[in-house]
């Protein structure tokens, strides 16, 4: 009878460690870009969909295309229809926020290739 040809596991060679990737940067940039996303979706949804009759019934339209807005300015300098405040800062700070990850990421990866 023949014995069991069953694969030994050894420990690799202690000269032959790669690098370990940068997936925890890819995975926060990936994260930002998804609000990102999200909250240009929101602000989209509210200058197009919601604010859709805004335009027939302003005197003083204002319309903003990054991000998304259409706002009606009144005499006494109120808007209605604007995109709240939390939304753009969230629009910004994920946008910048997936940049200089990106950045960073990319960077790592042409540093390591040499």
């Amino acid at each position: 009878m023949r014995a069991s040809t069953l694969p030994v596991m050894t420990a690799p060679p202690t000269g032959s460690e790669t690098a370990p990737r940068p997936t925890a940067l890819w995975g926060l940039s990936l994260a930002s870009l998804g609000v990102f996303l999200l909250s240009w979706a929101l602000c989209w949804a509210n200058a197009y969909v919601v604010n859709d009759d805004l335009p027939n019934t302003c005197g003083d339209l204002r319309r903003q295309s990054f991000p998304p807005e259409v706002a009606c300015a009144s005499a006494d300098g109120t808007l209605t229809g604007a995109n709240a405040g939390g939304i753009e800062v969230l629009f910004f700070a994920s946008l910048v926020l997936f940049v200089l990850l990106t950045s960073m990421v990319l960077a790592l990866a042409a540093v390591r290739g040499k």
